[in-house]
């Protein structure tokens, strides 16, 4: 439960370089972490709105990790210590927000989040922190469910003309895995359709993977798809759930063009689920992230056809 969570900023050097451990309940497992020597990074600091989210854009030595947390502790009460930690370190709080007041879905998809599945986001349950410290250092946490764990995102900034943040290990206390580290985004493995189901449900969202979409088009080729008829037949058979659809993209074009193709994208996938199934339309709904949340590097041919893709995501009830 929520004692098991405690988040520890220490100073380990003279100039204080920046550490951070984390404790977590048995069977946890840290997912990612990536330390940038010099970045930027837009930390949030308010919710989302038509123009988007404010921010303020600051520089520094960024360590970015992410944990996933089996159980069944809601998202307040793992955030809750986490955040008391940080005000006990003497952190003040910049801001702070529930799914809903922070935008919803806007808010999570103009926020940096580290990509599926080394952090996993429901859209209508997730929480977020930002805070400052009177040295500088900035600390972003957003935490959410996803399947029967829950997940955190760390996000660390140390000012520039100070030492390079120092990680203080990568095993985690109390953890039964090895943690795993990554470099900067690689490929993740697509869901295949024999898989989706599974992975959905353990997950809460997963990658349409056998769709096919070219470069700037958005309708889908006249053939059938294993991952829509085993969609279907999960719906039919829960009618519990309902879906979201988000469309996503590659970085070719603008911003505002891709978003908008994304949503097309969804709304396609979702055209084509309806019509092959007599699911009630209103437990299918769309989104379109356009190339705001990549699974991979845009740098390659190959990159930019996994990020052309369209996922669902499960909500209950």
């Amino acid at each position: 439960m929520a004692s098991w969570f405690c988040l520890c900023l220490c100073v380990a050097l003279p100039s204080y370089v920046m550490a951070q451990e984390v404790e977590l309940p048995p069977g946890a497992r840290q997912l990612a972490e990536r330390v940038t020597a010099l970045g930027s990074y837009a930390v949030p600091l308010g919710a989302a709105s038509d123009g988007g989210v404010p921010a303020r854009q600051v520089e520094g030595h960024i360590l970015r990790r992410s944990w996933r947390i089996y159980g069944d502790a809601t998202v307040l009460q793992v955030l809750a210590p986490l955040r008391e930690q940080l005000v006990e370190s003497g952190f003040e709080l910049l801001y702070q927000c529930l799914a809903r007041s922070c935008g919803g879905f806007d808010f999570r998809f103009d926020i940096e989040v580290i990509p599926t599945p080394d952090m996993m986001v429901d859209v209508s349950n997730y929480s977020f922190v930002a805070a400052e410290h009177s040295d500088g250092r900035i600390v972003t946490l957003l935490v959410s469910r996803s399947g029967n764990a829950a997940f955190v995102q760390a996000i660390e900034v140390q000012p520039t003309g100070t030492e390079a943040p120092a990680v203080a290990g990568n095993t985690l206390a109390g953890g039964d895995e090895s943690a795993e580290t990554n470099g900067d985004a690689t490929a993740q493995p697509l869901i295949g359709a024999a898989e989706l189901i599974d992975h959905l449900r353990r997950n809460g969202r997963a990658v349409l993977a056998d769709l096919e979409f070219e470069t700037g088009a958005a309708a889908l080729e006249a053939k059938p798809y294993d991952s829509l008829t085993a969609l279907t037949a999960f719906l039919s058979d829960n009618p519990d759930y309902s879906v979201l659809l988000v469309g996503h993209t590659d970085t070719v074009g603008r911003l505002s063009q891709n978003v908008t193709l994304s949503e097309r994208r969804a709304a396609a996938v979702r055209e084509r689920l309806l019509e092959e199934s007599t699911l009630d339309p209103g437990r299918v709904s769309v989104a379109g992230a356009g190339f705001m949340a990549p699974l991979t590097s845009n740098l390659s041919p190959e990159g930019r056809e996994a990020n052309r893709r369209v996922e669902v995501v499960l909500i209950a009830g």
